[in-house]
């Protein structure tokens, strides 16, 4: 079974959460469990963090933890939607890799994003939206929920707890499991698309590419088949 966590922001935008699972749901071919990362399920975790857009942008660095340092899991961000078979992913993976992401390199094209958050530009932007944890890897041991509420996000979005090792131990997923709605033009092969400027539940995105899919799965969620 693949364990996917999954960003929850409940204040902003609870429905991405629910429509990425269906969308997931929907196309995979391997048993899957989803955990949303919702601040108040995690009984050991406090934010101490007063940066960030969202509800779960220190709390996706748990996942080793939350798996009790075993196995494999993967955290996404909620606002995502998954166009094919997440069993996909899991054969880009290199397992000797203590985490592997989309390497994106790139400059926003939007200085704001979603409810007028500032969206800024720094090094390894986004790289931290798709993980696929190698659990269960010693460099991975330190992420207590003591270490990530005292360490910046500097150190953390950009894999710093690796140190020397960081070029041999952080893997990389195809580009195309990590697409960014709006900052990257349309891909048709697109497998797992991002909202990283906004989702199409806000009006201000409704109509961005991909928004029409992602409409279609949410009434795949809502709307009884035999309507």
């Amino acid at each position: 079974m693949l364990k996917i966590f999954v960003g929850f922001d409940g204040e902003v935008e609870p429905i991405a959460y629910h429509v990425f699972c269906q969308s997931v749901i929907e196309k995979a071919t391997i048993p899957v469990s989803f955990t949303p990362l919702a601040l108040n399920t995690l009984n050991n975790y406090m934010e101490t963090h007063n940066d960030g857009s969202n509800a779960f942008i220190y709390s996706r660095f748990l996942v080793p933890y939350l798996c009790d340092f075993h196995g494999e899991a993967l955290f996404v961000d909620g606002d995502m939607l998954c166009r094919e078979d997440i069993a996909e992913l899991i054969n880009t993976i290199d397992r000797t890799k203590a985490v592997s992401v989309v390497k994106h390199d790139y400059q926003t094209k939007h200085p704001v994003k979603y409810l007028g958050n500032k969206n800024e530009d720094y090094p390894r932007k986004n790289w931290s939206s798709v993980i696929y944890w190698n659990c269960g890897h010693f460099k991975n041991r330190v992420l207590t929920p003591e270490y990530i509420m005292t360490a910046t996000g500097k150190h953390l979005h950009r894999f710093e707890w690796l140190q020397n090792e960081f070029i041999d131990l952080v893997g990389e997923i195809p580009k195309e499991w990590n697409w960014l709605v709006s900052e990257y033009e349309y891909n048709p092969d697109a497998k797992l698309v991002h909202f990283t400027i906004g989702t199409p539940c806000f009006d201000d995105y409704s109509r961005c590419d991909y928004a029409e899919e992602w409409s279609w799965t949410l009434d795949n969620l809502l709307i009884p088949m035999d309507r």
